[in-house]
């Protein structure tokens, strides 16, 4: 999937903590280490609703936003 538009990104939040998210594939990421969701992109639209999101580890929430994980 092609990266969505950094500008739309830069504005996007996490709707549960109100941190920025980051795209990693075909995810939104939130920054914020308590909550670690990830949020997933479906047909290029971003799905920003607390019951789609998945809540990481914080072992694979760190790696994806140092680029190591997916």
């Amino acid at each position: 999937m092609p990266d969505l538009d950094p500008e739309f990104v830069a504005i996007l939040r996490c709707p549960v903590s109100r941190k920025e998210l980051v795209q990693k594939g075909d995810w939104l990421v939130s920054t914020d280490p308590e909550t670690r969701l990830r949020y997933p992109i479906r047909d290029g639209f971003p799905v920003l609703l607390e019951e789609e999101a998945e809540a990481l580890d914080s072992t694979a929430w760190q790696q994806i936003l140092e680029g190591q994980g997916d």
